[in-house]
Parts: C-alpha cells; sequence; structure tokens
C-alpha cells in the first residue's frame, strides 16, 4: 500500500506529468466553455414581429403581429420580447414599422404619448383651444392628457368712472368645470409625455369645448384693460366612472365677460 502512495507521489511531482495534466485541464476546460457559448448561441427565443408594415400613429392589432424564432445575437437594444407589450398598443409619430421587423420599445408607444393631431378626439360641435401654460400653471407638470380640470377667470372688475373714489375690484371665479385635456405640448409642439425619460416642460394644453365657451375664454383672454388671467386647476373628475360634461360655472362671470366686449353675429351677411 505505501508502494502505491509512494509511485503516486512520484507521478504527480512529475514535471511532464503536471504539464500533460495541466494541457488537458485546459483543453477540457476550453472544450466545455466553447459548447456552452455554441449553445447559447443557437439557443432561439419566440419573439414578436411585425406581419404587415404598419404606419405610422395606426394602432397595432392582434392580426398584425405573428411570432418567430431569434438567436439572442439579434435581440439587441430595446427589443420587445413579449407579443403582450405590443397589442393595442401605436406605432409611434415619427415612424414606420416595416413588415417583418421586430418591434422596437422607442417605435410602440401608448396613444397618449401621439403626436397632438392624431389623439384629438372631441365630439361634434366642439372647438379646439390651446391654452398657454408653464410648469408652475400645470402644478409641477402633473396635467396629463385625459385628465379634467376645471378654468377659473381672474379680473379687475372697473367699477363706475363717474365716481372716482370708488376702487376697481378684483374677481375671482369659477368659469368652466370638467374640460378634459387632449394633448399637453412642449414649446415645439411635441407631446410632453412622449417619452418619460426626456424631461419637458408644457408650454400649451390642448383641450376642447362647445363653441358658446370657446368664443367665452377667447373674449376673456383678450380683456387686457381687465387684466383678465385664465387659470387652470386639475380635479379628480377622471377618477369617476362617467365623468362629468364640460360646463359653465357662473352666469356673472359670463355676464362680465359679454358685458365688457362686443357680441357679433356670424351668421350676419351683408
Amino acid at each position: 500500500m505505501s508502494n502505491l502512495i509512494v509511485g503516486i507521489k512520484k507521478f504527480f511531482t512529475n514535471k511532464n506529468t503536471v504539464t500533460v495534466v495541466g494541457v488537458l485541464a485546459a483543453v477540457i476546460v476550453l472544450y466545455v466553455g466553447y459548447n456552452w457559448r455554441i449553445k447559447s448561441t443557437l439557443q432561439t427565443r419566440t419573439v414578436p414581429y411585425a406581419k404587415e408594415t404598419i404606419t405610422a400613429g395606426e394602432q397595432i392589432t392582434q392580426d398584425m403581429i405573428g411570432q418567430m424564432e431569434v438567436p439572442p445575437a439579434l435581440l439587441k437594444g430595446d427589443v420587445i420580447l413579449d407579443a403582450s407589450s405590443v397589442i393595442d398598443k401605436y406605432a409611434s409619430s415619427d415612424g414606420v414599422i416595416p413588415e417583418g421587423s421586430l418591434f422596437y420599445g422607442r417605435c410602440v408607444v401608448e396613444k397618449e404619448q401621439l403626436a397632438a393631431s392624431r389623439i384629438l378626439e372631441y365630439p361634434d360641435g366642439y372647438v379646439l383651444y390651446n391654452f398657454p401654460v408653464n410648469t408652475e400653471l400645470t402644478y409641477g407638470n402633473s396635467m396629463y392628457p385625459n385628465n379634467y380640470i376645471d378654468i377659473y377667470l381672474k379680473a379687475i372688475n372697473k367699477l363706475d368712472e363717474n365716481n372716482p373714489d370708488q376702487a376697481d375690484k378684483i374677481m375671482v371665479g369659477k368659469l368652466l368645470e370638467n374640460v378634459k385635456i387632449l394633448s399637453v405640448l412642449d414649446s415645439n409642439g411635441d407631446p410632453v409625455f412622449a417619452n418619460m425619460e426626456e424631461k419637458k416642460s408644457p408650454a400649451l394644453i390642448i383641450f376642447a369645448v362647445p363653441e358658446e365657451y370657446h368664443i367665452l375664454l377667447r373674449k376673456a383672454g383678450f380683456l387686457r384693460t381687465y387684466d383678465t388671467e385664465l387659470i387652470p386647476v386639475p380635479t379628480a373628475e377622471s377618477l369617476k366612472e362617467e365623468p362629468g360634461e364640460v360646463k359653465l360655472s357662473s352666469n356673472d362671470l359670463k355676464d362680465f365677460i359679454n358685458r365688457v366686449t362686443v357680441w357679433t353675429d356670424e351668421n350676419a351677411t351683408q
């Protein structure tokens, strides 16, 4: 037994033996590593792809999506791996998804992230209104598309000019309520929330109101002499199952605006 142990020790202390064993170990490691890399490279994954060309702003439906086996080497960047992350989304406004292409995160957006011209859905008889805002007016950029706001009016109510002892009065009140925001744009006209990783400052809120209220807002906006200011205030109306319709909140404010402006009959002809 002792002779066997001595023989083994001599075998492993022989430089040539150590070299051979080291080489064999290195070959085995390389072989195993190579096979692992080959298998991992050839192992495919099922991902969604576009069965047809999807134009900018078009909604992506289930029948537009196919499934294909793709090797990991092609799954670079922000490739979308799950079809559920694509269905009912939209192709971004600045590009087309070609037939046979994989879906990429930068090319697939929510409806609210589309350019304003593609999401302005409002009832017949309503008119668009672009409301200038900034970060402060939007409560730290916390007004989003599909949120609801009330619109307040601040103005100087000038009293009788024949009584100079009377001081002008500041008038503040709610003019309209339940106004639905359609889009929030920056100074370049791009949607503020198209890419949540980009911090954009709001410059315009787009909404639509009935023609009567549209004219009322326009008049109020031009009352420079009365130092008028329109103020948007967020509400929780969007959390209701059936949000209320836009409506006038104050007949007094309406009467004030109409009293200090001229009414024109758009149906009148010469």
